[in-house]
């Protein structure tokens, strides 16, 4: 009778250590805080890089942060409705070349790794943004 007791505390125990069901990636991101601090950092890396920095130099930092937030929360399917601009209204006459763009999706690399964000986590952003892709090189 013990032994079965044991045995069952056991099962119960290691039951508690199994995965729990996949949460959506706005929560693994840390919901809107989270979104905040990758937004902060990516600018934050943008500010210091003197490739792309001239795409960026005369925006509205305030406006470009709170449009990144709501468009990456949407993105990642938080709670969040973007209703910006389109990517390609932002982006026509900026003429973003394809190595520019390559290293700003670099930047946003580096500003998730800043934020310890998993690198399972990472892909699957990525992922969701990469169809933007045409609406923002050489438009």
């Amino acid at each position: 009778m013990k032994l079965s007791v044991f045995i069952f505390c056991c099962l119960s125990l290691l039951s508690g250590c199994t995965t729990q069901p996949n949460t959506s990636l706005y929560h693994q991101l840390g919901e809107r805080a989270g979104l905040e601090k990758l937004t902060d950092s990516f600018i934050a890396q943008i500010g210091n890089d003197k490739q792309v920095f001239h795409y960026f130099e005369h925006s509205n930092i305030s406006h470009f942060r709170q449009g990144f937030i709501s468009h990456l929360c949407s993105l990642v399917e938080g709670p969040c409705e973007y209703k910006g601009d389109s990517m390609v209204a932002i982006h026509t006459g900026m003429n973003i070349n394809e190595k520019d763009f390559n290293h700003v999706v670099d930047l946003l690399i580096n500003a998730m790794n800043e934020q310890n964000i998993p690198h399972t986590v990472q892909n699957k952003i990525l992922e969701k943004m990469a169809p933007l892709r045409g609406e923002i090189i050489k438009i």
